[in-house]
Order: structure tokens, then C-alpha cells, then sequence
């Protein structure tokens, strides 16, 4: 196909999906919130609680993160901590991982990460929400809370992978010829 022509095409696509979110985010208003517990995470400075969480905002954004040893998490969050500030102006932020605090934050220093993380080690938390498979692995994903007359609602959730919208990198793959092929992020590179 003519680069033209493929071009013109491809930009047919990205209207139709920008459509399609528009649709998406209309239905996203519709839903009726889950009230869910105010549980009990751990941080360096001890326990806090999810409604803590907010600080100052009505809505909280949760990043269910695998931990320090999953690649694609950890690209993921490298990619938050340039967005944070933008997010950190509309809703609360933070990333909670199986990790212990300790760990967390060292691994956070190396990355250079600047949003607030928590832990849900020993807690029902990730299970509850969704994150945790039957086997026990934890998985990928984000949940939206709001506070509503001292009650945490739980507004959406989406689980998280390659091709996802909240990491540009597979994005821009999809632009060089053969996409990503087998490429998989890695800690370092070189």
C-alpha cells in the first residue's frame, strides 16, 4: 500500500478510536461506584489508610504495580513519573505494590520516581480490588476512587499490559516497521 493511502487509512483509524473513547468515557460516567473498605497499607513512615490517600483531592488514583522485579511495571512508573505533576493537579496519585515499604522505596530512589508509594503486603487489598490472580501473582492494573460523604467509592479500574493506553512506549513502536517485534523492556540498558 502507497504511503499515502495507508496513511489517510491509519488516520481514519485513530478517529475511530478516538470515538470510541469518547464513548467509552460516557459510559465511564454512568457507572454506579463500588463502595469499597478503607484498608490499611504500609509506607516508611508506618500505616496509613487508602482515605488518607486523597490528601486535599476528591479522586485517587491507585496504580496496582507488580513490584521491583517486573520489567514492565517498572516502565510503566518510570513513564508516571513523567505525568505525575499533571495527574498530581487533578486527583491524588500513588502506586502500591506487594513490595515492602523498605524495598519500595529503594527501589524508587534508583528509578528516580517522585510519587508516593504504599504497600499492600499482608493485606487483602490487591485480591479485593481485583489484582491478584487465584495462584497468587499479582497483576497489572489501576483503580479510581473517589471520596463521597466520608465513604470510598471505587469509580473504574482497567488492567494493565503491553499495547495498554497508559504506556506511550508500545505506542510508538507501532509506528516502526514489525512494531515492538520481540523487544521487552529491561531495568538497564547498557
Amino acid at each position: 500500500m502507497k504511503y499515502v493511502d495507508a496513511t489517510r487509512r491509519l488516520a481514519e483509524h485513530r478517529d475511530r478510536i478516538a470515538a470510541l473513547r469518547e464513548e467509552m468515557r460516557k459510559m465511564q460516567d454512568a457507572i454506579e461506584p463500588q463502595e469499597v473498605a478503607d484498608y490499611s497499607l504500609a509506607t516508611p513512615q508506618g500505616e496509613v489508610r487508602l482515605s488518607a490517600l486523597f490528601g486535599d483531592k476528591d479522586d485517587l488514583f491507585v496504580i496496582h504495580n507488580m513490584g521491583a522485579s517486573c520489567r514492565y511495571c517498572t516502565m510503566w512508573a518510570d513513564g508516571f513519573n513523567g505525568v505525575y505533576d499533571h495527574l498530581a493537579s487533578r486527583a491524588a496519585f500513588v502506586v502500591c505494590s506487594p513490595d515492602a515499604p523498605a524495598a519500595q522505596k529503594r527501589f524508587a530512589d534508583s528509578r528516580g520516581w517522585r510519587f508516593p508509594m504504599v504497600s499492600h503486603q499482608n493485606t487483602s487489598f490487591a485480591a479485593d480490588m481485583g489484582y491478584r490472580a487465584e495462584n497468587g501473582s499479582h497483576q497489572p492494573g489501576i483503580s479510581v476512587f473517589r471520596r463521597d460523604n466520608g465513604r470510598i467509592m471505587r469509580v473504574s479500574d482497567t488492567d494493565m499490559g503491553p499495547g495498554d493506553a497508559f504506556c506511550s512506549v508500545w505506542h510508538f513502536f507501532d509506528m516502526l516497521p514489525g512494531g515492538a517485534g520481540d523487544w521487552a523492556p529491561q531495568f538497564k540498558y547498557r
